[in-house]
């Protein structure tokens, strides 16, 4: 049984050799434990740094391609490299290491393949009252489009087997956590938490400047999630609004129409057939988007089997 710990790290020379030094090389119940950085295009001496703290593999982007695609990177090098699960930390060293056996262990009994460090976000003194807000909000949509009880869906600290590995894709170039639990929910693969510690930051986050530009990226990752993943809910809610809101206004004219009063409320007609009509469109979009979604299944499907062909001949090698 082989753990690979991997590590996205973007210009970490200051706190990759903190996360790095802190990190296990034995796990109760894992034969190997090797480590993985994720060089995602750093300008300083991050690889240099990942080396001299004895790292056993290292793979490198030609360019900065933000953490989603990074995150993705290492799982399909993790993989590559015979990882039977593999577990995600932060180069700030915001995830306390010694809580990693915590993590693997649901796997190793096999009652999930995703397991989730959940962080007590009320405590963490270093989030302000609104991002605390945030971050619970988010969560809670997660878990309404999952169908899943992940407490804190934005946590980066978790364990995946390999074959849930397989399955999982990620669309969105900000951000991998919620969109990996949300497919976790929709592909049946089974997913849990257990509640983890943080060390104190080291340095700001990187996935946002300021709590505006937060609360924006948020907010069209939440409504994406949405679109990808619920499409035809989605679409079908808002066709319904639509439409609904056109017959209220056209009861609203018949009455002064059958009062007599018909001729001074026209517009209310023609609101009613553009609000009808853009219900009727959307509710036909929900369809289209559905089938869409089908299609998008089957795809990944065939990209999952692809994956294991590949992985089970690289391990045969």
């Amino acid at each position: 049984m082989k753990l690979i710990i991997q590590i996205p790290a973007y210009n970490e020379e200051e706190t990759l050799s903190i996360a790095l030094s802190a990190l296990p090389r034995e796990v109760p119940g894992i034969d190997e434990v090797e480590w993985l950085v994720i060089d995602d295009g750093s300008t300083d001496r991050t690889v240099e740094v990942a080396r001299e703290n004895g790292v056993d593999h290292i793979v490198s982007n030609p360019q900065n391609m933000g953490l989603a695609r990074t995150f993705m990177a290492g799982m399909q090098a993790c993989l590559e490299r015979g990882a039977d699960i593999i577990v995600n930390t932060d180069a700030d060293n915001q995830y306390c290491a010694d809580c990693i056996p915590d993590l693997v262990r649901p796997i190793l009994e096999k009652k999930a393949e995703l397991v989730v460090g959940a962080r007590a976000i009320s405590e963490i003194g270093d989030f302000s009252r609104l991002k605390k807000l945030l971050q619970k909000f988010g969560s809670w949509t997660v878990r309404v489009a999952s169908g899943t009880d992940i407490p804190d869906a934005p946590s980066g600290f978790r364990a995946i087997s390999a074959e849930a590995a397989r399955r999982i894709n990620v669309f969105n170039n900000y951000t991998y956590t919620l969109e990996t639990i949300i497919q976790a929910g929709q592909k049946n693969i089974a997913i849990t938490w257990v509640p983890v510690k943080t060390n104190a930051y080291l340095r700001p986050s990187r996935l946002f400047k300021s709590i505006p530009s937060y609360i924006q990226r948020s907010v069209i990752t939440i409504l994406r999630i949405f679109v990808v993943y619920k499409p035809f809910r989605f679409f079908a809610s808002i066709g319904g609004l639509l439409f609904a809101a056109g017959v209220l206004v056209g009861m609203r004219f018949l009455y002064f129409y059958f009062a007599g009063q018909g001729e001074g409320h026209i517009q209310s007609l023609i609101l009613t057939s553009i609000l009808i009509l853009m219900g009727s469109q959307t509710i036909m979009l929900a369809f289209v988007a559905d089938l869409l979604g089908v299609n998008r299944q089957l795809l990944e499907e065939l990209q999952y089997k692809s994956r294991k062909e590949s992985h089970s001949e690289s391990g045969d090698n």
